[in-house]
């Protein structure tokens, strides 16, 4: 009769991780999140005109590194964080550049 009495089962709050296939990653979720990072924070700074130099530096690191990081990342959440960093990364860039870039 106990297959009958149903318990109320709790709302789980999602688990966000970076590992979707059950193995550990650190050094590709480390690299995933700096990318992200970075990307973001290129962004930010391409749209200062005076930290041109900023922008385009950490926008040409955040984006080479993204770009090999992406090539040998291991699993779906790892790529959504990356090409989020690359995005951010080529926009700072670009903006960096267009304000004078190392000149």
């Amino acid at each position: 009769m106990r297959q009958a009495v149903s318990q109320p089962t709790r709302a789980r709050a999602p688990l966000i991780t970076l590992n979707s296939d059950g193995q550990r990653h650190p050094g590709l979720n480390a690299a995933a999140i700096f990318t992200f990072i970075a990307g973001i924070v290129a962004f930010a700074l391409g749209f200062i005109v005076r930290a041109h130099v900023a922008a385009t530096i950490v926008g040409i690191v955040a984006f080479a590194g993204g770009l090999y990081v992406q090539l040998v990342s291991a699993t779906r959440e790892q790529r959504v964080f990356i090409v989020t960093g690359l995005v951010g990364a080529f926009v700072g860039l670009g903006l960096g550049i267009a304000h004078g870039g190392f000149g």
